[in-house]
This record gives structure tokens, C-alpha cells and sequence, in this order.
């Protein structure tokens, strides 16, 4: 998996997908700095899932993101998306593999060298680790620092994503740490502040 510095940021779409998010979309891959898109959407019907997922994958391939599905190895193969986010609870990366083959799979460690330690042995292509900071997104149970992702670049140079309350005001202590990716959702999509394209705009 090859990393551009300069295309740090790893997006995940907001729970609802609304008419405007589309175009904001665009908006916001045109400055070229997201590697991944991932599609994480719980509530949705297989259906409806599979309507916005191809909407999505275009835009994607327009600007040269990979788009990934969380949790469901088998939308990502019907979408033939370029791969998919396991969590902890999810189908293991060894069944996922032989579903998936080559594409992308990377897996959730959460604040476990452990937990990393069996996804690289499993061929993992990137590893999340989170929370780093509160998020409103999700509920955070497990904390991460950076001392983890310390330990974690001495063992292995599988790529590195950051989770977790992401925003203009700490990104850069992750990077500054070497971290290859920072995953962002709420920062971007529910800013009541700034748009999303000005939220991408001040992650320089």
C-alpha cells in the first residue's frame, strides 16, 4: 500500500447520507488530501446501501480515493469496493481474505499491541488505533496515546491509522508521531461551524 504524505486524511462518511453530502463531497476530494473514503453507514437497508456505496465509488474513483465499506466484507465485494474495516467483532481477516483477496483490509486494535500484533500476522494492510481523543461519533471505550503508536512503528511498518475526536487543533501531534492516516468523520460532517470543505481546508 503506498502512502503520499500529502494525502493524510482518511474519511468516514457521516451515519446519514443526505442530497448535499454528495456534492460536498466532490468538494472536499478535489483538494486532494484523502487517501480512503470509508462508507459507514448501520442503520441503512442492504438496498439502500448498495444505491449510495455506487454513487459513492464514482466520485471516488474520480479523484483517485479508495473507497472502503466498514464492517461488511460482502457489500465490499458487491460494490467491488477497493476494500473493507474490520472491527474487533466483525468476520476475521483470514475469512475475509479469501472473500476479498486483494483488495484493502485493514483492521480496528484499539489501544492493543496485542490485537496489532495478530492483525500483522494476518497480513492486515493497515492498522486503526483509537480513541486518541473524545469523540462525539462514537462512544469511546478505549483510549489510546501515543506511547502506543511508539511501540507499534518499532515492530512493523504496516500503515497506521489514528482515530478518535480528530480536529484542526491536535492533528498534528499524530502526524508529528508518524501516523499515516487520521481518520475523520464528526470534525467534517457535523461542524457547526465551518463546511466540510473548510474543515479539510485548515488539516494542512
Amino acid at each position: 500500500m503506498r502512502i503520499n504524505r500529502k494525502k493524510f486524511i482518511y474519511l468516514i462518511s457521516p451515519t446519514k447520507i443526505n442530497k448535499s453530502f454528495y456534492q460536498d463531497l466532490t468538494k472536499v476530494l478535489q483538494l486532494k488530501k484523502v487517501s480512503f473514503f470509508q462508507l459507514r453507514l448501520k442503520k441503512q437497508s442492504l438496498k439502500k446501501k448498495l444505491i449510495i456505496g455506487k454513487k459513492i465509488k464514482k466520485i471516488c474513483k474520480r479523484f483517485n480515493v479508495k473507497f472502503l465499506i466498514n464492517d461488511d466484507v460482502f457489500i465490499a465485494k458487491k460494490l467491488n469496493a477497493d476494500g473493507c474495516h474490520l472491527g474487533q467483532k466483525d468476520m476475521k481477516l483470514i475469512e475475509a481474505r479469501k472473500i476479498l483477496k486483494k483488495k484493502i483490509i485493514g483492521v480496528t486494535c484499539h489501544n492493543s499491541v496485542n490485537l496489532a500484533k495478530i492483525a500483522i500476522k494476518n497480513k492486515a494492510d493497515y492498522l486503526a488505533f483509537g480513541a486518541f481523543f473524545p469523540s462525539k461519533t462514537k462512544k469511546t471505550k478505549f483510549k489510546a496515546n501515543l506511547n502506543l503508536l511508539k511501540k507499534i512503528k518499532k515492530i512493523t511498518k504496516t500503515p497506521t491509522v489514528a482515530i478518535g475526536g480528530i480536529n484542526s487543533d491536535n492533528y498534528k501531534k499524530l502526524l508529528l508521531n508518524k501516523v499515516n492516516f487520521l481518520a475523520i468523520s464528526g470534525y467534517v460532517w457535523n461542524n457547526k461551524k465551518l463546511k466540510p470543505i473548510e474543515t479539510i481546508r485548515k488539516l494542512k
